[in-house]
């Protein structure tokens, strides 16, 4: 069944496509980090405005590097013993697409601990995006039956995984971090 579910998750990621997925947090709006057209579509199903960044899932903090040009050391240890989802906006982003960086040039990372996301992102290899599965202005959903109709019919596929799973979460911290290591709490 998870297997199944990565399989076509993944096939949509690949082709440009936005997926209806479970995260650590809350369900997530998700595509291929690195294609604006697919990010758009995300602007576009949320009523969203394109100057806003986004924040990206890796399964592993060894490719940090890959997308942040000087990864401050101290950014390995804080996710290391994070208790809670903890989501580290970075300065000096790269290989990625112009619309998931913000302005200043920063991009929020989450490392994913969560079986179906770490394991989709394993295959994928390249990182997703991960935006709350909610209409611009409107409340995040804390549950997957909470998710307006309107969204689940504009994805390209929405995972069948943890549907009826009733544990509450809530959005991941959010912490700035320079590169000379000096953070910030943007969201506790």
């Amino acid at each position: 069944m998870l297997k199944t579910e990565i399989d076509k998750a993944l096939t949509v990621l690949k082709n440009g496509g936005v997926i209806l997925y479970p995260t650590d947090t809350v369900w997530g709006l998700g595509c291929d980090a690195t294609n604006e057209a697919a990010v758009e579509k995300i602007n576009t199903i949320k009523g969203r405005s394109s100057d806003k960044s986004f924040i990206i899932l890796l399964d592993n903090d060894s490719k940090i590097q890959s997308y942040i040009n000087e990864v401050p050391e101290v950014a390995y240890d804080l996710i290391e013993y994070a208790e809670h989802p903890l989501t580290i906006i970075f300065s000096g982003a790269k290989n990625l697409a112009k619309n998931v960086i913000n302005a200043d040039g920063s991009v929020g990372i989450r490392v994913i601990r969560h079986d179906f996301v770490q394991q989709l992102l394993q295959r994928f290899r390249k990182p997703i995006v991960s935006t709350s599965a909610n209409l611009s202005g409107q409340p995040t959903p804390v549950f997957f039956d909470e998710i307006d109709e309107e969204i689940k019919t504009a994805v390209d596929y929405v995972v069948d995984w943890e549907q009826e799973l009733r544990i509450k979460k809530k959005p991941s911290t959010i912490m700035k971090l320079s590169p000379s290591g000096q953070f910030s709490f943007i969201r506790k």
